[in-house]
């Protein structure tokens, strides 16, 4: 298997989805520039991303929202119904508020933009392989307002000071053992606070636990 020379880590394998040509191949030199990132399937629609998906079995799935046939957003919509799914990101554009917002509520963990510098590009990749989040703050100014409609607000009282530090970790986009590894506790520890934060929070994933975070100003 080949290493990321840099980082002395295997490659985050990824699958890539978009009924463009161009930008799938623009998209796949990006990623595999500096040798951290390697693209083992691509697609054009949504039933080649899953069908990719199965061949490929990758760390990371990257899919355009809008596709002929099956579009991206009803493919993550299978893919993450499946208890062994590889964290996912869709790739949108500014127009394109109403499948991001969708997205979220299905449990996608990143939301990113296809102008997006390639070298955060590259980290975002592998902060979802790690089971963190990726938001991108231009995604997050426009749909905050939208998304907070239904959110309790101020946050709900009665947080513990350890809750409130995860939840500071999930609105910084943190997995699990990132923020384990800044608080001195066991990863498993840190799962139980989360599950504790989604339930106090009525938050549907820890997507939507990063965004209301952001929201209150617990950064």
């Amino acid at each position: 298997m080949a290493v990321d020379g840099a980082q002395g880590r295997a490659p985050v394998r990824v699958v890539l989805a978009d009924d463009e040509p161009l930008m799938l191949a623009g998209l796949r030199t990006v990623l595999e520039a500096g040798g951290a990132v390697r693209v083992v399937g691509q697609a054009g629609d949504g039933a080649e991303l899953l069908a990719a998906v199965d061949a490929h079995r990758p760390d990371v799935v990257l899919a355009d929202v809008q596709m002929p046939g099956t579009d991206g957003l009803s493919a993550l919509r299978v893919l993450r119904a499946r208890p062994d799914a590889p964290p996912a990101a869709i790739l949108t554009t500014f127009d394109h508020d109403d499948y991001v917002a969708e997205a979220l509520r299905i449990g996608v963990q990143g939301f990113l933009l296809k102008d997006t510098d390639p070298d955060a590009l590259i980290r975002a990749v592998r902060d979802l392989a790690a089971g963190g989040a990726v938001l991108d703050p231009r995604i997050t100014v426009r749909l905050l307002p939208r998304l907070a409609a239904g959110w309790p607000s101020p946050p709900p009282a009665g947080l513990t000071l350890r809750e409130q530090q995860v939840l500071r970790g999930l609105a910084a986009g943190e997995s699990n053992a990132a923020i384990a590894s800044r608080l001195g506790l066991a990863e498993a520890t840190v799962k139980k606070y989360v599950s504790a934060l989604l339930t106090k929070l009525g938050a549907e994933n820890r997507v939507q636990a990063a965004l209301m975070a952001q929201n209150w100003g617990i950064t």
